[in-house]
């Protein structure tokens, strides 16, 4: 028996907030931007919206979309750093509100790689038998963390929540292998403070080596080359970093998944916002290779080579 995603569910807040809005209030401007990220606009939810309430809207779609009931999800796990309260967790609370009574509930912070961490998890409680579904959801409310006077970090970071149900999936589809992994040494990279802080040029170094040889390493590990993969879901940092890890693979560029131009940097969301937007798209399909792969604060970084369909 292994585990795949039965279905994707996201959510993004309605406000949008282009460059030339923050030009207005930085010193930057959207060329300079969409030059070194690739970004053009991103997501900021209001006042009204946090981070429990937009996993929650990403959650329900997902449940729509694999046609499970809220009552069968035995294990939420929430990727995050971003939670209202140090606790109780953000999936102790969209299990109250889902109505999912008879499901365990646990955060992750492995930030920007969460959902990479997230599946792994959800992996070995499928497949050892403890669990039959569970939901993983990444998410983050950055905007609140955000310093908007930086000009360094105000351009990068957008919220939203994506959210997957992991169950048994036929044949020899599903998760067919993943590589999680964490360089401590570089922890003080990416931290938050009273906001974010970011070393982007040792980001930027740490980033392009290890997206490119973890979507490599991930791929070797389910017996595959680059050369079988179809399809590639980067985390949504800089499309520099994302360029780097596709020529890795040696993969044409309608083969990566880019939404980083609308969305920006949304941590932990940013991979099954992409997924999911690559499936309504019809851009992956039943059987396609795909390897997702992301990094984070920590510093750690995460992969996972799927086989997709139930």
């Amino acid at each position: 028996m292994r585990a795949g995603i039965w279905g994707i569910g996201a959510y993004a807040p309605e406000h949008v907030v282009t460059n030339k809005e923050l030009e207005q209030k930085i010193d930057t401007t959207d060329e300079w931007i969409q030059t070194r990220t690739g970004i053009k606009e991103r997501r900021i939810a209001g006042d009204d919206v946090d981070t429990t309430d937009m996993s929650y809207f990403a959650a329900v779609d997902a449940l729509e979309k694999s046609g499970v009931a809220a009552e069968e999800i035995e294990l939420i796990i929430v990727a995050t750093v971003t939670g209202e309260y140090r606790f109780p967790s953000v999936s102790a609370m969209i299990q109250d509100r889902l109505g999912a009574k008879k499901a365990a509930a646990m955060d992750i912070g492995a930030a920007c790689a969460g959902f990479m961490y997230g599946l792994a998890t959800a992996k070995q409680f499928v497949e050892n038998g403890a669990y039959e579904k569970v939901l993983v959801v990444g998410t983050e409310k950055l905007s609140k963390i955000t310093d908007w006077s930086d000009r360094n970090t105000a351009v990068l970071f957008g919220d939203g929540s994506g959210a997957a149900v992991v169950a048994p999936v036929s044949g020899d589809r599903g998760i067919l292998s993943f590589e999680l992994g964490s360089d401590g040494s570089g922890w003080s990279h990416i931290k938050q403070e009273k906001y974010l802080l970011m070393n982007g040029r040792e980001v930027f170094k740490f980033a392009v080596r290890q997206m490119g040889e973890s979507s490599l390493s991930v791929l070797h590990k389910a017996g595959l080359t680059k050369d079988d993969c179809d399809f590639l879901v980067p985390h949504q940092a800089n499309i520099r970093i994302m360029e780097s890890a596709r020529q890795r693979l040696d993969l044409p560029v309608e083969k990566m998944s880019k939404t980083v131009d609308r969305y920006g940097n949304t941590s932990s969301a940013s991979i099954p916002l992409s997924l999911m937007h690559e499936l309504d798209n019809g851009k992956i399909k039943d059987d396609d290779i795909v390897v997702l792969v992301g990094f984070g604060a920590g510093l750690v970084w995460g992969s996972v080579a799927i086989r997709w369909g139930k």
